[in-house]
């Protein structure tokens, strides 16, 4: 069955709300639990479901999403199973960008079409759950429906950032109403007992579809001014054809802006994470590195996850994330953070230079204090420098960092001088 479903992942659009972690790079391509791209959760969900044949839209930055999936999905000469990138491109027919989700698909619609399905899965690319499409796809082909959306159960206060739908007795939704602000009583669902029980009364999209290959074709040919499959074509399609709701309920987060970020990543300290890395049925595929295991000296640890690669001489790590040949210097304190590591060692004599010099180190130097902070790849923090970040800093972009509902987000390659305090 899953031989006959093709997978399409949108690449997503500038990103601002993650900025500034996506201004060098597309939102997909954003580093997540330390080893990590974002792009690699929905990709990992298609293989583990069987789904072996994938095209990632994007148009944003996409430099370091197209290197990181051409470093990481190879498959077998004897295999039909592929990854491709299908970037926005100028043609004879369309001169301009994706407008939309709905426009992302139909301007790559002629590459698509060339192979062989029944069935297209569209998924997000910037979206942390575990989920097997297979029986998304059988109930899709049971109900004999036209399309289907992927639901799951929120409260009310979320209600009002989602686009809400309700079902009839055969789940087939019958209406449907973009982020309502007034109004929720009416569309509480029968969510089932558990759900019920924990508040959960409305049912929210996941921005998670099926369609029939000619019926995506034939909605996506015949109203070309829509644009969007959340705001246009799925309001339009509910009231002429047969949508179902497919209830899922469990782990799932919208990796929208720099708190949800944050709170995602931190979560998986956990003693027992809602997101399950080490679930060998729902396995991450991420880029293979040949990197040594990390060292660690006189450093206390308290949930804290650390990837390979690294070198921790740091006296306290707590509630926080280590990426791949992260660098902590002696004395140094790291809570509440995300530290997303480098893209290379430097040599002994890189590092003797540097320090004769007076210059910081790829890494976090000696007696630092790090307290709610995103430090973004390749950055340079000398010693004695303290962030401590919160909700009595101010949001703000400056030249090297920015605050975002009191998070410090450290940017990407940035030097901050040994005695800095934010």
């Amino acid at each position: 069955m899953t031989d006959k479903v093709l997978g399409v992942i949108l690449g997503g659009g500038q990103g601002s709300r993650l900025s500034p972690l996506t201004q060098t790079r597309s939102k997909p391509a954003v580093p997540i639990a330390g080893k990590y791209r974002l792009v690699d959760i929905p990709i990992s969900n298609c293989l583990n479901s069987g789904i072996h044949r994938m095209f990632v839209l994007t148009q944003f930055n996409s430099a370091s999403l197209n290197k990181h999936i051409k470093n990481t999905y190879h498959f077998s000469h004897f295999s039909t199973a592929f990854v491709d990138i299908l970037a926005a491109e100028q043609t004879v027919q369309n001169a301009g960008w994706f407008q939309g989700t709905a426009d992302a698909v139909r301007q790559c619609m002629h590459h698509i079409v060339s192979h062989e399905f029944d069935y297209i899965l569209i998924l997000s690319g910037d979206q942390l759950y575990q989920m097997d499409f297979k029986d998304m796809i059988e109930k899709h082909i049971e109900a004999q429906a036209e399309i289907t959306i992927a639901t799951i159960p929120v409260t009310a206060k979320d209600a009002t950032d989602f686009g809400i739908l309700k079902a009839d007795e055969e789940n087939m939704i019958t209406s449907f109403t973009e982020k309502p602000k007034t109004g929720l009583e009416a569309w509480v669902s029968d969510t089932g007992p558990e759900m019920q029980g924990e508040g959960r009364h409305f049912l929210a999209s996941m921005g998670i579809y099926v369609f029939n290959r000619d019926y995506l074709i034939n909605i996506l040919n015949e109203n070309e001014e829509e644009k969007d499959f959340g705001k246009e074509i799925l309001p339009r399609a509910i009231n002429e054809s047969r949508v179902l709701s497919y209830q899922y309920e469990g782990y799932w987060t919208d990796i929208g802006n720099i708190s949800s970020f944050f709170e995602a990543n931190l979560g998986l300290t956990d003693e027992i994470p809602q997101f399950n890395m080490f679930d060998s049925s729902h396995t991450i595929f991420t880029r293979a590195r040949m990197l040594p295991p990390s060292k660690i000296s006189g450093t206390t640890l308290e949930k804290a996850i650390i990837a390979e690669g690294c070198i921790v001489q740091a006296s306290r790590i707590e509630h926080a994330v280590l990426g791949i040949r992260a660098r902590i210097g002696r004395d140094t304190i790291v809570t509440n953070t995300y530290v997303m590591g480098s893209d290379r060692y430097q040599t002994l004599e890189e590092i003797q230079s540097e320090t004769e010099q007076g210059n910081s180190l790829i890494g976090i130097g000696d007696r630092c204090y790090i307290n709610n902070a995103i430090i973004d790849k390749n950055c340079r923090i000398g010693n004695d420098v303290k962030i401590n970040g919160g909700p009595h800093l101010e949001d703000g972009d400056f030249e090297l960092y920015a605050v975002k509902d009191g998070i410090v987000v450290v940017k990407k390659g940035a030097v901050l001088p040994s005695g800095t305090v934010i």
